[in-house]
């Protein structure tokens, strides 16, 4: 049985607002667009904030849609990266500029209502090497916040 096709206006009105929030304004004199979630981003504390509940929207969407558990984590993962980083003063909003997770979870949502099971197997592959990658960086800087430990140890007795 294939998947329902969704309701056109949805659809519309999330490539709107993936357009709006991560490609409608262009730097002048050079093809590099950005969005009103890079703009809002610059307002400190709230923006990131602002911006990330402003995405969760695509994402309710998304689900209204059908699009599966795998497919919604790896989209929240897009927004959570966006978000985190963009905290980072100056340097978080250029990430927000090029990264676009809105535009990057319309197309995983576009994917999977073309070909269902094909984006749930990807996102789902795609999830486990988050969830092993995540597992390194924290053993990692358990590692590194251990051995910065000990060597101060060292030097201060």
């Amino acid at each position: 049985m294939p998947a329902p096709t969704p309701p056109p206006a949805a659809l519309a009105r999330l490539r709107t607002l993936s357009h709006v929030l991560d490609d409608s304004l262009r730097v002048p004199g050079t093809g590099f667009r950005f969005g009103l979630d890079a703009v809002i981003g610059l307002v400190p504390g709230i923006g990131d904030a602002t911006g990330a509940a402003l995405s969760a929207y695509l994402l309710v969407e998304a689900g209204r849609l059908g699009a599966p558990k795998a497919t919604l984590l790896r989209m929240a993962g897009n927004v959570a990266l966006e978000a985190i980083v963009g905290a980072v003063p100056f340097v978080g909003d250029l990430f927000d500029a090029g990264w676009k997770a809105n535009l990057r979870n319309l197309r995983l949502l576009e994917a999977h209502l073309a070909n269902p099971v094909a984006t749930e197997r990807a996102s789902r592959g795609m999830l486990l090497g988050v969830v092993a990658g995540v597992t390194l960086l924290l053993v990692g800087s358990a590692v590194l916040a251990g051995w910065l430990l000990v060597s101060l140890g060292r030097a201060l007795f």
